[in-house]
This record gives C-alpha cells, structure tokens and sequence, in this order.
C-alpha cells in the first residue's frame, strides 16, 4: 500500500480514462509535467468567470470591457507580487511562452550574452540574433561558477542565461550566487523559469536576478500566456515586439510614438485568459505554499530514484552529487530505445512519459545520447505514490518480458502497429464525440 499522500492539488480534469492497444482502458498516469501540466482546477474556474465577462481589453468603453481590462491588470499586479518583482524599476510583460519572453528579451540586450551550455533551446537560440558566447557546466557547480567568472572576466559582458532548474535533469544551479557574479563583472541575469516556478519560489528583489522569464502551461495554466519580469531599462529602449494598435502613443503616415512598457511590447489584443490564468496560478501555488509542494514532489521523487535505482537505471545529471532537485528524471532503459520506452509506457500502460531530447540538443550531446535522445518522467501537483508504483512496475515487466506489442516508426514517432486504440476528435464540441 502507499504511504505518501495523494495529489496535493485538484486538478481540472483528474481523472481521465485513456485506452490500451489491447482493447482495455486505464485511468491516465501523467509524467510529463514538464512538457505541459494540466490546468488546476482553481485556474480552470476562474478561466471559466473570466470567458462569461470576456471583452476586449484596454480600448473598449463597455462595462465589460472595463471588467476585462481590471482583470488583465490584476493579474499583471499578481504576477509582479508574487515573483518580487522591484516597485517601479520592474515591469511585467505578458507574452505566450517563456520562449516569447527570452525572444522579446534577446532584441533589448544592449551587448554580449553570456549562457552555459545545458539551456533549453528556448535560452540558447534567442542569444544568436547578437554576440553570444556558450561556457561549458563543468563537473561541478563550483567549477562551473568558476568557469563563467572567467569567460566574464575575460570580456564584458551585458547579460549571463541561465536556467533555473535542468528540464532535462531537475538540477538547480545556485541563482543567487549567480546573480552576484553577474554584477560583480557588469552583467545582467535572467533566468528561464519556465521549470522552475512551478516547484521553487522567486524573489527577484531578494536574489538580484534581473529578468526571470516563465510559461502558464508549465504552471497548471495552459491558455497560451507566458511573462516577462524585469527591468524596465532595456525593455522600455527596445523596439516593440510586436508591431501594432495598443503599442502605440500615435501613429502618423510617416511617425510613430511608441508607449513604454509593457504596452509597448504587447501590441495587438491581448491574451486575457491567458494573463487571467497565469495570474491565478501563482496564486494557487502561493496558497498550497512551496514547502508543501516541494515535500510532496520530494517524497515522491525520493521513491522514483530509489525504484529506479533497484532497477538498475541511474538518472542524467550534469553535477554529479548537486542535491537541489525538482522532481525531473531522464534516464535510459537498457536495451531500449528511448521512443520505444516511452511508446510502450503508453500503449500497453497508459503513462505518459517524453521520450526524446527535450529540446536540448546541446546537452544531451554531452551525455553521448545526442541520436538517441532519454526517457524523462516529471512529477507534478497531481502526482500520487501510485503513479510512481505504476511507472516503476511497467518499467520492470519490460526489463523482464519485454513489449507485448509491435511498435514502428509512424510520421516519424514509434507507434504501436497496429495501433487499434480509437482516435478522439478535440474539435468536437458535441458531448457524445
């Protein structure tokens, strides 16, 4: 039986019946949180008060209008509370994903930019649009550290990125620290949060990092927002990200004035449900409060590790030995490729795995498995010590028996073949599809 509490948070949908290639269904196990996490189902209520009062927002003289618009505000307010964001010299700008957020960043950098080498493509291709240097993580994160003081020593630099916890491994570098070596040589830090804010707090004022960039879908909100926190300085002097009605102060056949931020950056109609849900997510989690949820993941991560560990699989991880973790394991099963794992783990289980490279290439190029990718399970709010009994019990029968089915390579992802589990049509709105 399970001696670790359930999920400590509902989710909107927690229960949802998934079918098996032999013709049974199950109930879904997600372990991939990382990729994309369901909506709590507090987030999914307010989306749902917010859509019944939906109107255009900033422009519009309608009662709803003007209810719309105090609800994007609240949440930019809510937001910039809840990351610590500095009174006045801060700014919240709401944007899609973190990557839209790093984007947007990458134009207002006036200068170099200094990354490691572990990032999300999210926090390394943005870079490339200026000068940017990658440094290599060492060994350990004192050696790291050591290594990024002398690359900054050895030429200024406007602005050091980095993650703020592996979405390949859990590791969180030390961000504090990180952001005292910054300004020791002149730099900036931002920080791609977009693992990272749903397991840890962030206090941008406490820790000194600069920008901190995150995703709602991460964060139990899943409706396409995303922001930008930071310094106003460089946002305010960057072209607009977006060119369009909202950005503007006035616009002439020849001129232009443009607003400061954020608006200047939020040209077009803004994402309401969007900045609504994100704003009512980092209230959810502030509320269940982040000790609460790093006891829970960490009970449970715990027993993942170990139950992996009994199975012969030892996770990826770039400072061996580093113990700040959130709940993120990438790891390989031997004698399977990494899309067999993760297609097996659905077909005949009903879990949900990601089974790939994760969007870091460079990474897992250092780990020697740049063609074949790793197997990453995720933990979550709505993670139970049965999910965790679960993937560990799957991944046995398949070191043991192996697959019970076929699998081949389907519009370039392995499949089962024959795939005989139903398809659902998302786009139906009849409750009978």
């Amino acid at each position: 039986m399970s001696t670790i509490a359930g999920p400590l948070a509902e989710l909107a949908d927690a229960v949802t019946e998934v079918p098996l290639v032999d013709g049974t269904s199950t109930r879904f196990v997600n372990f991939d949180y990382a990729a994309s996490a369901p909506p709590l189902a507090s987030v999914h209520r307010v989306v749902t008060t917010a859509m019944a009062h939906y109107a255009s927002i900033h422009r519009g003289q309608s009662y709803l209008s003007r209810v719309s618009t105090a609800a994007y505000e609240r949440a930019r307010d809510t937001v910039a509370a809840l990351t610590g964001a500095r009174p006045h010299a801060d700014v919240v700008v709401f944007t899609r994903n973190t990557t839209d957020g790093l984007n947007l960043l990458a134009r207002a950098v006036p200068g170099r930019i200094v990354h490691l080498d572990i990032e999300h493509h999210a926090n390394l291709l943005p870079w490339r649009t200026g000068r940017h240097t990658p440094v290599i993580a060492a060994d350990s994160v004192e050696a790291t550290l050591h290594a990024l003081a002398l690359e900054l020593a050895r030429e200024p630099a406007a602005l050091v990125a980095v993650t703020g916890a592996s979405n390949v491994t859990g590791e969180c570098p030390p961000l504090d620290r990180l952001a005292e070596l910054a300004h020791e040589h002149g730099a900036r830090l931002v920080v791609d949060g977009a693992q990272l804010v749903p397991h840890r707090p962030v206090d941008l004022a406490a820790t000194g990092i600069d920008y901190l960039a995150c995703s709602g879908h991460k964060l139990y909100a899943p409706y396409g927002g995303g922001a930008l926190i930071g310094r106003r300085d460089w946002l305010d002097a960057a072209p607009p990200h977006l060119l369009g009605g909202g950005a503007v102060v006035s616009v002439g056949i020849d001129s232009v004035e443009w607003k400061p931020s954020p608006a200047r950056h939020e040209g077009g109609t803004p994402n309401l449900v969007g900045a609504v849900s994100l704003g009512a997510a980092f209230e959810a989690v502030n509320q269940l409060g982040y000790e609460a949820i790093a006891e829970h993941e960490g009970l449970l991560y715990a027993r993942l590790l170990d139950g992996l560990a009994e199975l012969g699989i030892e996770p990826l991880r770039i400072w061996p030995g580093h113990g700040d973790l959130v709940g993120v394991a990438s790891f390989n099963v031997p004698g399977y490729r990494a899309d067999l794992v993760a297609a097996y783990l659905s077909a005949e289980h009903g879990i949900g795995v990601r089974g790939g490279k994760f969007c870091a290439h460079p990474l897992l190029q250092r780990f020697g498995l740049g063609d074949v990718g790793a197997v990453r399970a995720s933990i979550g709010l709505g993670t139970s010590s049965d999910d965790v009994d679960a993937i560990l019990g799957a991944i046995g029968e398949l070191i043991r028996h192996g697959p019970r089915w076929t699998y081949a390579a389907v519009d370039g992802y392995l499949s089962p073949s024959p795939d005989p589990r139903p398809a659902v049509d998302l786009s139906c709105a009849d409750p009978g599809c």
